[in-house]
């Protein structure tokens, strides 16, 4: 039988080979199939973070804050957007997908406005023993009374002489928000826009996207049946915008997969003239995804999103690997077989470019950040699988390599011409290199990128957030203070210290507020202290009736006044248990985070900042005698801990680097092929850089991750043309192999740059150009042997 694709002169060893890649394609479908995927930035926060970041890290993972949802209703007259509100909150509330939903409607709080009723001498602030003096009787009493005239007196008329002295208003007051919304018709409404307002927190966790997606569908769904036409539906919230942000990536990955699928595929067939040698070629790129997804979710026990979109980017590498293997194996010049010859002669070479790919990404691996050691173990794991199928699945589904010739004669003395035509050009080259690498020392550094640059979020779900935080009155993200310790008691009692020592700057006018869970829940300690405080029923008797002798509240009206404080005497501190079930609840846990798997408990006290902003050195000094309280300064330690991710990886880098040096090295044994082979590699990062440096861009982490893909892709188009030169003959099925890989390469990642995921549009910014340069630079600086 003629040589010729499908001949039958694979061996059986080719078809065990066939047989072993399609059981691990199918457990790798079964895993892909099985596996989570997050979109959210956690995992781009360090492992071992430090106690500011750890703050963070909690915030954003599992903090009550994550299941927060921001609903607003715009459009239409106001009794509609207040009646839609009424609506939505009864039936989410009914749904069982929440927690909690606040509208402002007070009828959700008859019950733990009981409850804190029943419990006031023990939680308000303004109980001391001071208060049951017979002058701070009389001065409570009358302040009381004072309010009868003011909107408060509506709640404090029908308990008058059961709590004369207040504290009934005054835990209304710690409860207040700093910022709290505005109340229209039973309802809150914006101040700024025509918008009604609601604030639920979801049961699914805020790490738990399918359940986050449940609720958001939910909300849209009631909405969509209760409002009447006119009114709109507005979402934000972390859960939001991380299902939003998964969705997209998805969206975008797909997109991108069929679009660079497309074509490379429409480039292949041209140059092979065959759909079943194109669908062969596309092998090495499914393995190389499966085998990334399914590396990454039994490594880690999710995929984050865009680990999952970088899966596009391997388009671009593998099926370089099909295309080097069906061109080059129609010209091997051995009475053994074109496969047989081929591994002889040109795997070698493969091999080593793969070597060199994975000791750039395998650098990652060992990452600090679990997002950019997902990138690593996918790249490893992907390119791996890709090369495997070439080398071992290849020899028995094209023996002969790919039929006909196609275009690829036409394409061979297009390149052969360009090789000529670049070598004339290696002077330019040169002075091109060495004005890259002056712009690079004179320019300040380009690599600034911030940690947000990893997000896909876009600007205007930004500003409605930012918008529907600002109306639902929620502390910007700008400073907070975290304490931590071993108990919920020790967590509560050092935020009351820390709260004391921020009524100081509350008073100077350096902040305007904070919020604190002690507020709503005093320590054990303080609500015993509270608790002692309170006068026996002889006494307070006695000395009611000298503070209201002349006051138009009389003692003998204050019977059940006197037996309220002495079931106080009697009662228990409060805990966070005692809460469960009640709104109160869901306060305290946005502020109050419990202790596990080794964490600490953490309360947190938000800060309101005065104009024109919270000066956190104040704060530091104001808190310097409470070691346990940390200032976390958000912007700050975001850009500190974006600049460490940073350093970390460009020292990764610069380890991988070195490694494909030494790998280099030991396999050419020579110093000047090394040099060949290294030159139009670096060559082609530092125009490519420069470029960028030069246009202002901010460069990131997944730029460098660009970077390290123009090393192993170039590495391939180098050590060809070292390889072509050694041998002492041009191929034109080599030259036609390097120029087809490369044109996929720029087509898929040129795509890439397209993309409207800032993270995916960086990387192929540096890789489109980088490959292109490293394939021209190569043709340039090796010469090749002439025929």
């Amino acid at each position: 039988m003629p040589r010729g694709f499908g001949s039958t002169t694979a061996t059986a060893r080719p078809r065990a080979a066939v047989w072993l890649w399609l059981a691990c394609v199918a457990v790798a479908i079964w895993v892909v199939a099985r596996s989570s995927y997050l979109a959210d930035l956690s995992a781009f926060l360090p492992s071992s973070p430090t106690p500011e970041q750890s703050v963070l890290l909690d915030q954003l993972s599992s903090g009550a804050n994550a299941r927060v949802m921001l609903i607003g209703i715009e459009g239409g007259e106001p009794q509609a957007r207040i009646d839609a509100s009424v609506g939505l909150a009864r039936a989410l509330r009914a749904s069982g997908e929440f927690q909690f939903v606040h509208n402002g409607d007070a009828s959700e709080w008859q019950e733990a406005a009981r409850f804190l009723f029943e419990h006031r001498y023990l939680l308000s602030p303004a109980v001391n023993a001071e208060r049951f003096t017979v002058d701070g009787l009389r001065a409570g009493i009358e302040e009381t009374i004072s309010l009868l005239g003011t909107p408060a007196g509506a709640m404090v008329k029908p308990v008058i002489l059961r709590d004369p002295t207040g504290e009934s208003v005054r835990l209304a007051e710690a409860a207040m928000p700093v910022n709290a919304p505005r109340n229209e018709g039973g309802v809150w409404v914006s101040r700024l826009a025509p918008r009604a307002l609601l604030l639920a927190s979801t049961r699914a966790h805020g790490s738990d996207l399918d359940g986050q997606q449940r609720a958001i569908e939910r909300v849209r769904s009631t909405f969509a049946a209760q409002a009447q036409p006119g009114l709109t539906l507005q979402l934000s919230g972390p859960g939001v915008l991380s299902v939003s942000s998964r969705a997209q990536i998805q969206s975008e990955a797909e997109r991108l997969a069929v679009a660079g699928g497309l074509a490379i595929g429409v480039l292949l067939w041209l140059a092979f003239g065959s759909m079943r040698v194109l669908g062969t070629a596309l092998l090495p790129v499914a393995s190389g995804v499966l085998a990334g997804i399914a590396a990454v979710s039994l490594g880690f026990g999710h995929v984050h999103g865009l680990t999952l979109a970088f899966g596009t980017t391997l388009i671009g590498e593998a099926v370089d690997y099909a295309i080097y293997y069906l061109i080059q194996v129609r010209k091997a010049s051995s009475a053994e077989g074109g496969a047989t010859a081929w591994m002889r002669e040109n795997w070698p070479t493969v091999r080593l470019g793969l070597g060199t790919s994975l000791c750039g990404f395998a650098a990652l691996v060992f990452s600090g950040f679990p997002g950019l050691a997902q990138l690593g173990v996918f790249s490893v794991a992907g390119l791996t699988a890709a090369a495997l199928t070439t080398r071992y699945v290849f020899p028995a589904l094209a023996p002969a390599g790919a039929p006909g010739e196609g275009s690829r004669r036409q394409l061979a003395r297009l390149t052969a011409r360009a090789v000529a035509v670049l070598r004339r050009a290696r002077r330019a080259f040169y002075a091109v290199t060495v004005i890259a690498l002056a712009a690079l020392w004179l320019l300040p550094s380009p690599w600034r990128g911030e940690l947000a640059s990893l997000s896909p979020v876009s600007a205007t779900a930004l500003e409605l957030d930012a918008a529907l935080r600002a109306d639902i009155g929620a502390a910007e993200a700008g400073v907070l203070v975290a304490v931590s310790a071993s108990d919920e008691a020790s967590a509560l009692a050092l935020a009351e210290a820390a709260g004391e020592r921020l009524d100081r700057l509350v008073s100077q006018g350096v902040l305007q507020g904070y919020d604190s869970p002690a507020r709503l829940l005093p320590s054990p300690g303080a609500q015993g202290t509270r608790r002692d405080a309170l006068p026996d029923a002889a006494t307070l008797r006695q000395r009611l009736a000298e503070a209201t002798a002349h006051g138009r509240l009389k003692a003998e009206r204050l019977g059940a006044f006197i037996d309220d404080v002495q079931a106080a005497r009697a009662q228990r501190a409060i805990d966070r248990a005692a809460l469960e079930g009640t709104p109160l609840a869901n306060a305290i846990d946005g502020l109050l985070m419990p202790g596990q798997a080794g964490k600490p408990w953490r309360a947190l006290l938000t800060l309101h900042a005065a104009p024109p902003g919270v000066d956190s050195n104040k704060v530091r000094a104001a808190l310097a005698d409470l070691p346990a309280a940390r200032v976390v300064d958000i912007k700050p330690e975001l850009d500190a801990l974006y600049a460490r991710y940073l350093r970390e990886a460009m020292l990764q880098a610069s380890v991988g680097a070195l490694a494909v040096c030494a790998l280099l090295a030991a396999r050419l044994r020579s110093a000047r092929a090394l040099g060949r082979v290294i030159l139009p590699i670096a060559a082609s990062v530092a125009i490519v850089v420069a470029a960028l440096a030069g246009a202002g861009a901010a460069l990131g982490i997944l730029h460098l991750v660009g970077v390290l893909l123009v090393v192993a892709i170039g590495s391939n188009y180098a050590l060809f043309f070292e390889h072509l030169r050694s041998r002492g003959s041009a191929n034109d099925d080599t030259l036609a192999s390097l120029a087809l890989a490369n044109l996929t390469t720029v087509v898929s990642f040129g795509l890439l740059a397209a993309s409207s995921i800032p993270p995916l549009a960086a990387i192929g910014l540096v890789v489109a150009p980088g490959a292109l340069l490293c394939l021209v630079l190569a043709a340039a600086f090796i010469e090749p042997a002439m025929t």
